[in-house]
């Protein structure tokens, strides 16, 4: 969840640590603090707050040519400045920055309390620097105290570590993403791409158990033995502009607004003759498959209802289970069972534990994910890119459509492959209208009345979203993506589910959002009149000519496509809605409360 950057090389490191920390945002915002050396002792400055607060209270930059930042998302402890990493031993001589959850922390803090070691913070990450001088006290080996050091932690990590006196960065990983980048004159590390992608875009991805060691002409990665290993260097296909905000007041707004170019990259050399390619799935690729589960978390998991509705459709049993819940809710699994991860980051925690447990089951694996080299494109028995670009607003938009576009085009060569299955009856309809889709959310972006519907309905007690079908995922992502910028209550329900309960608190205060996809909408429409009947305002998301739209006391309109694709439409259009909602009620919109965007703790 938190972020982490370190660098070394030529030249000053704080002005890159501080822009990195602030590249990382998107992964906590509680508290912020850097570590710099340069040669006459370790200058730690940190504060509870945004990055913003931190370069607020520096007097002047300090100046090293290597250092260690950190923006955190609170585990243990609050947001204090206590609590705040960078975090020493008692002499203040080794500081380390960390994202993670150390298990074994207490009965650690326990024993290294007893040799006389005294902790300042409430937090989990303390108890490393103190593991770092015990073990260098006891070898005179900083590298060798390092490996010691890792080898004692239970849980996970990403840590990177300097040393008073030392032109050196240690750094460690296990179950935490971790990336090295590589320049001509420096090196960095850190827990996203986005930290250094202005300055490389070469980079090595590191894995469990990796132990690396930075200087200012030289790296190495051994394992925790000290042997020697030999990772690939992958080049990032992202340009430094994709990560910013260019003209844009907020990343949400621009990551909506990019989304035409998103889904035509996800789209491009995937339909060819008329049929479903993937460059590594070629026809056959699933033959044998029997079962499709679907695991996923947040928006990853309503991208990975939309498709499981297609294959569940096409005549294949399917689960979509919520990765945390995994282990208590998944059917039998078996060589015959095909596991498809969702997940943008490729390091949510609770979907990789989830893959790892139905391939100890016998199932075989595939990631849908953003990021190349991500710990579940290497896990994963195959992997497919959604190719979206980075997203760094904390609340999922582009992603989700990119995701939805690549699970429905998986569901069609699937259901290909699989002799029991049946693609859609209007196969070759359905993707020529997926090439127009980029150019149809353009036509939503340019011609949405979601501002002034916001406005009219901003003061509202509660926000109800409904649907049916494909619909029903889309639903429940407009719920969350309501939630979780604007902090009202909004809640996502199947349609025919209204009445079973969530009906006693509709009131004329709580207006009713319909997804109309052209599918099959008659409870959606026959639920939207008995919420009216109840005094609700009712706003009908799709298509002109939908019937729906002739109940609606208002509509946001989407051009006419495909079934399968309408309701992706209508999403962008609930984007829109609950942009304005939250810029209207003046919300963090990139950073909302409590949130991270990468969930690698569980």
């Amino acid at each position: 969840m938190c972020g982490i950057i370190a660098r070394i090389g030529h030249g000053n490191a704080t002005e890159t640590l501080l822009s990195g920390l602030e590249n990382l945002e998107y992964r906590g915002y509680d508290s912020a603090g850097i570590a710099v050396q340069n040669g006459s002792g370790v200058k730690v400055h940190k504060c509870s707050g945004e990055v913003s607060s931190l370069k607020s209270t520096l007097d002047g930059r300090p100046s090293g040519n290597m250092g260690i930042g950190h923006t955190r998302w609170s585990t243990h402890g609050p947001p204090t400045d206590e609590n705040a990493h960078p975090h020493t031993d008692t002499a203040g001589d080794v500081a380390v920055v960390h994202n993670g959850v150390i298990d074994n922390y207490t009965e650690l803090k326990a024993d290294l309390r007893e040799k006389g070691h005294e902790f300042e913070s409430d937090t989990d990450t303390e108890v490393i620097p103190h593991l770092i001088d015990e073990f260098r006290s006891e070898t005179g080996d900083t590298e060798l105290a390092v490996r010691r050091a890792v080898d004692t932690l239970e849980g996970s990590y990403a840590i990177a570590a300097i040393v008073d006196g030392e032109e050196a960065v240690y750094a460690a990983r296990k179950g935490s993403p971790l990336v090295l980048g590589l320049d001509e004159e420096e090196w960095f590390l850190a827990s996203d791409v986005p930290a250094f992608l202005d300055h490389t875009d070469d980079v090595i991805y590191l894995e469990d158990g990796d132990i690396v060691v930075l200087e200012p002409d030289s790296y190495r990665i051994t394992d925790l033995a000290g042997e020697p290993i030999e990772r690939p260097v992958d080049t990032v296909d992202w340009d430094p502009e994709d990560a910013g905000k260019g003209e844009y007041d907020h990343y949400m707004r621009k990551e909506i607004n990019t989304q035409p170019t998103a889904l035509a990259n996800t789209i491009e050399g995937r339909i060819e003759n008329g049929d479903v390619a993937f460059e590594r799935l070629p026809p056959g690729s699933f033959e044998g498959i029997d079962t499709v589960q679907f695991v996923a978390c947040g928006t990853s998991y309503h991208a990975a209802m939309y498709g499981g509705q297609l294959v569940r459709e096409a005549g294949l049993p399917t689960e979509v289970l919520r990765a945390s819940e995994y282990e208590s809710t998944s059917g039998p699994v078996d060589e015959n069972t095909l596991v498809v991860a969702v997940t943008q980051s490729g390091e949510t925690a609770d979907t990789l534990d989830a893959v790892r447990k139905a391939t100890d089951r016998g199932a075989r694996s595939l990631a849908v994910t953003n990021v190349v080299g991500s710990t579940a494109a290497r896990e994963a028995d195959d992997a497919v890119y959604i190719r979206a670009g980075p997203e760094v607003g904390v609340a999922a938009t582009k992603t989700y459509s990119s995701q939805a576009v690549t699970l429905a085009l998986l569901s069609q060569r699937i259901a290909g492959d699989v002799p029991e299955a049946t693609p859609v009856e209007d196969r070759a309809a359905m993707l020529e209208a997926l090439e127009d889709l980029p150019r149809h959310v353009e036509t939503v972006l340019e011609a949405s009345e979601a501002d002034a519907l916001a406005r009219d309905t901003v003061d509202s007690e509660s926000f109800f979203f409904i649907g049916n079908g494909l619909g029903r995922s889309v639903a429940l992502e407009g719920a969350l993506k309501f939630k979780e910028i604007t902090y009202e209550h909004a809640e996502g329900f199947a349609a025919g589910e209204l009445k079973h309960g969530p009906l006693a608190l509709v009131t004329e205060e709580t207006p009713v959002f319909a997804v109309a996809t052209g599918g099959v909408d008659d409870k959606t429409k026959t639920n939207a009149i008995e919420a009216q009947a109840r005094g609700a305002p009712i706003v009908a998301v799709g298509p002109e000519d939908h019937p729906l739209v002739d109940v609606a006391d208002e509509h946001l309109s989407v051009p006419e496509t495909h079934p399968v694709w309408t309701g992706l439409l209508a999403n962008v259009q609930l984007q829109l809605l609950s942009y304005h909602a939250a810029d209207q009620l003046d919300r963090p919109i990139d950073k909302p409360r409590n949130l991270a965007k990468s969930v690698t703790v569980e």
